[in-house]
């Protein structure tokens, strides 16, 4: 068996070549919308996580030119659309994401994972933090009524975490979208109608 499982390219590998978009993982965020139905034209949007685009090139897709959207990440991104801000997640501001906004966030997303280890606990554990700095982004940013998407890896902190997302947001679902690698642990979970 490979060690690094993920090398090979499979059908969505070729698929966002073929679309030219940045990564396979674009797919995951479209079955989501298509099945949520969280991004509407005029949205504004932040993309937690967001190189090398995907995720926000298809974001910039469905809220038009009337939208806005506010990408972050340690890695510089560039897409000739929106803004992009290189930096730490865990370090950048509400008010600055507020500011590159314009106003609050409709849809809050997040792809947002480590450089994993192979150490399926300490990755969680890592992981989930992230996903907690996403939820703690989007009840400070979001809309009443706004959206979360946000990566989840399978472990000890995901049931807690289901349920803090649920004290801010009204309806709290996993989805595993069919893009998912088969060995992959991760999930996302969609949160909708962020509370007033």
């Amino acid at each position: 068996m490979s060690r690094k499982p993920y090398r090979s390219r499979d059908r969505y590998a070729k698929r966002a070549k073929d679309d030219g978009y940045q990564a396979r993982s674009v797919y995951k965020l479209q079955e989501i919308d298509r099945r949520a139905r969280l991004l509407r034209r005029g949205h504004r949007v932040v993309d937690l996580g967001c190189h090398p685009g995907s995720w926000s090139r298809f974001a910039l897709e469905r809220i038009g030119a009337g939208g806005r959207l506010v990408g972050v990440d340690l890695e510089q991104t560039e897409l000739g659309a929106g803004t992009f801000l290189r930096g730490s997640v865990l370090e950048v501001g509400f008010d600055d994401l507020r500011d590159a906004l314009g106003g609050p966030a409709d849809v809050v997303l997040s792809d947002m994972a480590p450089k994993t280890t192979g150490a399926r606990d300490a990755d969680h554990y890592v992981q989930i933090e992230l996903a907690r700095r996403a939820l703690e982004i989007a009840a400070a940013l979001l809309v009443p009524g706004g959206a979360l998407v946000c990566k989840v890896f399978e472990g000890g902190e995901a049931a807690d975490f289901q349920r803090e997302a649920r004290e801010h947001f009204a309806k709290v679902k996993r989805m595993r979208p069919e893009a998912v690698r088969r060995q992959s642990r991760e999930w996302f979970l969609v949160a909708t109608g962020r509370r007033g």
